[in-house]
């Protein structure tokens, strides 16, 4: 290390300038300043968007609410494949959105530098699938930071956001849900939003979180699906799931784009076996929120739990191991789980690989005549 003054003094310079106090404080007086809860949103302005259009939304607020948020990575310039940063460049200059070379690792790598000195970097990986050369990053460098600084340093401002989950064709290699790698990691929150709303509102919240989220887009939604959404600015809380669907006999976990399939077959099962169903959107995957999940499982009995990702070491393993370690007493039925198949992700046969309808109908009707 070079120890002369003027070199020790450049230095320092450009040491983080946000501690984790220091960020929790700002975090703390921007929603304070600007941001309202979901519900006092819905009392204003409506406005119909799609989902890749609210996420538009969500990172224009936060843009123009923190002049020190910037967005960047490939292709993110134009628009991005999915039109998700159309007109932000236009819109916040060339200095604040832009364009990254085609390296994963080197995006997060930035991304965590501008972080550490008090920017707010909302990164872009085009496609989940290949946000694994920047693992090491992620899990060893952001996750830790705060962690191995002793909360000197954090770069809370960090936010992943990188579209996943099955669109109908997209095979092995822009198709996969790899939630679970991040969710076995402390110091990251993951986030997956199931609609329009929910997903200006948990972008937001994840933007400002003193935390460094990974937050995942199911890219089917984008277009598909369509809400009259709050022009406010306001935020979901992370950590929190929602009880989307209130019932009595058993209960349903899942996140993201299942949500959908479950109320599908939450309304079948009521209408076919008169059971009433519980449906519970996660919105967070971690911190996932145990006590909702819980409290619910011990009110019904039974708990079916849903994700599109691989079956073995899915997060729904954790939730099942949890359910059944909390609610052994209260269970009427061993708690189960429908996911995807331990194989890559097919293209032809990817009907047969994400839990549909027919697969989650079929498993909350054997629980219920356990």
């Amino acid at each position: 290390v070079d120890t002369r003054p003027d070199m020790l003094r450049t230095v320092t310079s450009l040491l983080p300038r946000a501690s984790s106090v220091s960020r929790a404080g700002f975090v703390l007086a921007q929603r304070k300043a600007h941001t309202l809860s979901f519900e006092e949103a819905q009392k204003g302005e409506l406005t119909k968007l799609n989902l890749f259009l609210a996420i538009n939304n969500a990172m224009q607020t936060a843009m123009e609410t923190d002049d020190k948020a910037v967005v960047f990575g490939e292709d993110v310039a134009f628009g991005g494949v999915f039109r998700c940063s159309t007109d932000l460049q236009e819109r916040f200059g060339t200095d604040r959105v832009f364009n990254t070379p085609l390296s994963e690792q080197g995006i997060i790598g930035f991304a965590i530098g501008m972080a550490a000195l008090g920017h707010t970097p909302i990164a872009e990986i085009q496609f989940a699938d290949y946000i694994f050369p920047a693992i090491d990053q992620i899990c060893n460098e952001a996750a830790k930071y705060r962690y191995r600084s002793g909360g000197t340093f954090d770069v809370g401002g960090l936010t992943i956001r990188t579209p996943c989950g099955a669109v109908g064709h997209g095979g092995h290699y822009h198709s996969q849900s790899p939630e679970a790698y991040f969710c076995h990691t402390a110091g990251l929150k993951v986030v997956i939003p199931r609609s329009a709303s929910q997903a200006k509102g948990l972008l937001l919240a994840s933007i400002r979180c003193p935390d460094p989220v990974v937050f995942f887009e199911p890219k089917i939604l984008y277009r598909s699906n369509v809400e009259m959404v709050p022009a406010a600015d306001y935020e979901i809380p992370l950590g929190k799931a929602e009880v989307v669907k209130q019932g009595n006999d058993i209960t349903l976990i899942g996140y993201g784009t299942i949500v959908h399939t479950l109320l599908q077959a939450a309304t079948k099962i009521e209408e076919e076996m008169g059971a009433s169903v519980e449906v519970i959107d996660l919105r967070t995957l971690l911190p996932w929120d145990v006590e909702t999940c819980t409290n619910s499982v011990s009110k019904t009995g039974r708990c079916v739990v849903v994700h599109e990702a691989s079956h073995t070491c899915g997060l729904g393993a954790e939730i099942v191991a949890t359910v059944q370690d909390r609610c052994f007493l209260s269970l009427e039925a061993p708690a189960k789980r429908v996911c995807g198949v331990d194989t890559p992700f097919p293209l032809v046969h990817e009907r047969f690989f994400i839990p549909d309808l027919l697969r989650t109908y079929e498993a909350i009707k054997e629980t219920l005549n356990y």
